[in-house]
């Protein structure tokens, strides 16, 4: 039985060791192999990660005493990480973590850096394009979009509208 629970310190390595796993696995179909390198170089840096992992709010998935998953969001709405084991793809465990962290958002929008795997997830959830992008690891240029969802429905034409974006430390993937 999956159990969405809150992070602990505790799970930061695990967190850190499923990430690279489940790009080099998963994104593989996607991105080369010199891009994966990059995109997963410097999850190693674990207290730079739990204090992320720690000031966002995040959930971590859980089956049979095995983490299976995780998503953080940072203030404001914008997921920073979502990421599943590779052999826990495709049984609802992303929508889970969305759906826990997306009920909490407080403001009109959510916000999502994702890549070309993930991009087709997030549309499923109602995520728009806003943009595509090439962002820069290790020198390496590595394509994602920049995805937005209307988080609550509001009339538009008696509201100002606001928009919500990620800083720089949403690297959400």
């Amino acid at each position: 039985m999956l159990c969405i629970r809150r992070y602990e310190p505790a799970d930061c390595k695990a967190l850190a060791e499923l990430f690279c796993e489940t790009v080099h696995a998963v994104n593989a179909k996607d991105y080369t192999k010199e891009q994966l390198d990059a995109w997963t170089a410097g999850s190693a840096d674990l207290e730079r990660w739990g204090r992320t992992l720690a000031e966002h709010d995040t959930v971590v998935a859980v089956e049979k005493d095995r983490i299976v998953g995780f998503a953080d969001m940072a203030e404001g709405g914008c997921f920073d990480r979502l990421y599943v084991h590779k052999d826990y793809q495709n049984r609802g465990i992303a929508t889970a973590l969305c759906d826990e962290l997306e009920q909490k958002v407080a403001g009109d929008n959510i916000t999502v850096h994702a890549s070309i795997t993930a991009k087709p997830f997030f549309l499923s959830r109602g995520y728009r394009v806003v943009k595509e992008q090439q962002v820069i690891r290790q020198g390496i240029s590595l394509t994602n979009f920049v995805m937005e969802k209307d988080h609550h429905k509001r009339e538009r034409d008696t509201m100002p509208d606001v928009n919500k974006t990620c800083g720089s430390e949403c690297l959400g993937w």
